[in-house]
C-alpha cells in the first residue's frame, strides 16, 4: 500500500493510500502524548492470543528495526524518549541474539520484560466508507508482473524512472503533467523507460503498490521501488466505484477494481485518469529472496511489518494487533493476533491507531491485502520507563508530500542472530 519506501507509495483502492513520508515524530520530550486518542494501560495477560503468537519470528523482525535504531546518536536518544527506550531495548535484544538462537519462550519474555502494553483508543473516525472507534487496518503487498527491457508488440506500457540528476533528491517530478498527459506520451523519447509491461492496468496497480517485481522476458528479475511522484492529488478509484453503486463497501477490494477495469476497458481507462497522481520508480539491487525495503531503511517482513503515521509513531515500535480479517475468503472471520512492528509509513496512513499491513509477494498476497479494511484492537508496546498520555482532541488532517526513500540498510545482522550493539550496520542515506 510503500513510500521513503523512499519505499513505496502504497495505495489501497478505496483511497487508503500509502506514500513515503519522512516527517519527524511528534513525541513529547518526556514521553509520548497522543493528541487525538486515549490510551489505556494493559497487562500482557489482557492480550487475547498473546501466548499463542510466534514471538521468535517477531523477535527476528524486531532485530531488523534494531539494525537502524542502534545507529541513533546519543543526542537523538536523549531528545526523543521513545527512540531512546527502543535503543535500550535493542541493546538487550542484540545481547540476547548474540548468545544463540532465540526461541519462542525467551523471545516472549524479552518483550514482556522490556515493554508495557498500551491500547490506543481513537475517537470515532471515518476512512472512506468505513467508520469506527478502534484501530483501522488495510493491507499492501509487492506487485508482480511480466515485462521487457525493450518495447515490443506485447510489452508496450512503460514504467518510468526519474532523470538521473533528480534521483533521490526530489520527491516531486514532472509536476506540469498529470496521469492522462503522461500516459498519452508526454515523457516519450526522454529515455526514462525502465522497462515495459503488458497492461496499463498492471502499470496502475504497480504504482498503487509502489514496490514491484518485474520478471523480464529473458529471465531476469527486476526489483523496482517508488522514488517520486508528479505531486498531483491521489483520487481513490475504489471510492468512485462505491459512489456509483458498482460495488457495496462489503464487496469492495482491489480485486474488484481490477475486475471492473478488465471487463470495461474504456470505462476503466476513464476511471484511472480520474487519479491524476503518477508514480516513478527506481531499480534496486534486491535479489529474488529479498523483501522490499520499508521507510525505516530495512527489509520488511510479511505479516510482521506495519506502515504507520510517521508524525506520531517511532520506527521499530512493537504493535499488537487483534482483529478479524478476511484472510481465507471474503468474510472477515479469521482471527489475526500478531505482534508487528512500525517499519514503514504512508501519506494517507494518518492517525494514532491506523496501520497498513505488509503481506509480501506471491499469488495470494494481492488478494488478501486487497480485502483488508477492518477495525480491530491497536496496542502499542511502549518501552519500559517511557510515559504515555492521551486525550480526545482530534489531530491534524493534512497529508504531507512524500520524500525520497532512504537507502536500504545493508547488514547481515538485520536478519541473523549475529547482530551486536558493538558492530552496528552502516548508516542509511539521509
Amino acid at each position: 500500500m510503500a513510500p521513503p519506501h523512499s519505499r513505496s507509495i502504497v495505495c489501497f483502492g478505496l483511497g487508503l493510500c500509502l506514500m513515503a513520508a519522512a516527517s519527524v515524530p511528534a513525541a513529547a520530550q518526556k514521553g509520548m502524548n497522543f493528541r487525538n486518542a486515549q490510551v489505556k494501560a494493559l497487562a500482557f495477560a489482557d492480550l487475547d492470543g498473546w501466548k499463542d503468537d510466534d514471538h521468535a519470528v517477531a523477535f527476528q523482525a524486531f532485530l531488523k528495526s534494531c539494525s537502524a535504531i542502534l545507529q541513533g546518536s546519543k543526542a537523538k536518544r536523549a531528545a526523543k524518549p521513545v527512540f531512546g527506550g527502543l535503543y535500550n531495548a535493542c541493546e538487550k535484544a542484540a545481547t540476547l541474539a548474540a548468545a544463540g538462537t532465540v526461541d519462542r519462550a525467551p523471545a516472549r519474555k524479552f518483550f514482556e520484560d522490556n515493554f508495557k502494553p498500551m491500547r490506543v483508543l481513537p475517537p470515532v473516525h471515518t476512512y472512506g466508507y468505513y467508520t469506527g472507534a478502534d484501530g483501522f487496518y488495510t493491507g499492501y503487498y509487492e506487485a508482480e508482473f511480466e515485462g521487457s527491457r525493450v518495447k515490443t508488440e506485447d510489452y508496450n506500457v512503460p514504467l518510468y524512472r526519474v532523470p538521473a540528476k533528480l534521483a533521490g533528491k526530489k520527491s516531486k517530478v514532472f509536476s506540469q503533467y498529470d496521469r492522462t498527459e503522461i500516459e498519452n506520451g508526454a515523457l516519450a523519447g526522454q529515455g526514462l523507460e525502465i522497462c515495459w509491461i503488458k497492461s496499463p492496468i498492471d502499470s496502475f496497480f504497480a504504482q498503487i503498490q509502489g514496490s514491484t517485481r518485474v520478471k523480464l522476458d529473458k529471465g531476469e528479475l527486476l526489483r523496482l521501488n517508488y522514488i517520486a511522484s508528479n505531486g498531483k492529488p491521489y483520487t481513490p478509484v475504489g471510492r468512485l466505484l462505491l459512489d456509483r453503486g458498482v460495488y457495496t463497501p462489503e464487496e469492495m477490494s482491489m480485486d474488484k477494481i481490477r475486475e471492473y477495469m478488465e471487463a470495461n476497458p474504456e470505462e476503466g481507462k476513464a476511471l484511472r485518469m480520474k487519479n491524476r497522481s503518477f508514480v516513478f520508480f527506481s531499480e534496486t539491487s534486491l535479489g529474488p529472496q529479498d523483501e522490499c525495503i520499508g521507510a525505516q531503511g530495512i527489509p520488511l517482513t510479511p505479516g510482521r511489518s506495519l506502515a504507520v503515521d510517521r508524525s506520531i509513531h517511532v520506527y521499530g515500535t512493537p504493535i499488537w494487533i487483534d482483529a478479524k480479517f478476511p484472510l481465507k475468503g471474503d468474510a472477515p472471520q479469521d482471527t489475526f493476533q500478531h505482534l508487528m512492528f512500525a517499519q514503514d509509513t504512508g501519506s494517507a496512513i494518518r492517525g494514532a491507531a491506523r496501520a497498513d499491513i505488509y503481506f509480501g509477494h506471491g499469488e495470494d498476497a494481492p488478494h488478501i491485502a486487497g480485502r483488508i479494511k477492518q477495525f480491530g484492537k491497536f496496542v502499542m508496546l511502549m518501552p519500559q520507563g517511557v510515559a504515555v498520555s492521551g486525550s480526545d482532541v482530534a489531530g491534524p488532517k493534512d497529508i504531507p508530500l512524500p520524500k525520497p526513500r532512504p537507502k536500504e540498510i545493508v547488514a547481515a545482522a538485520a536478519s541473523t542472530n549475529s547482530m551486536s550493539a558493538a558492530a552496528p550496520p552502516p548508516k542509511p542515506r539521509p
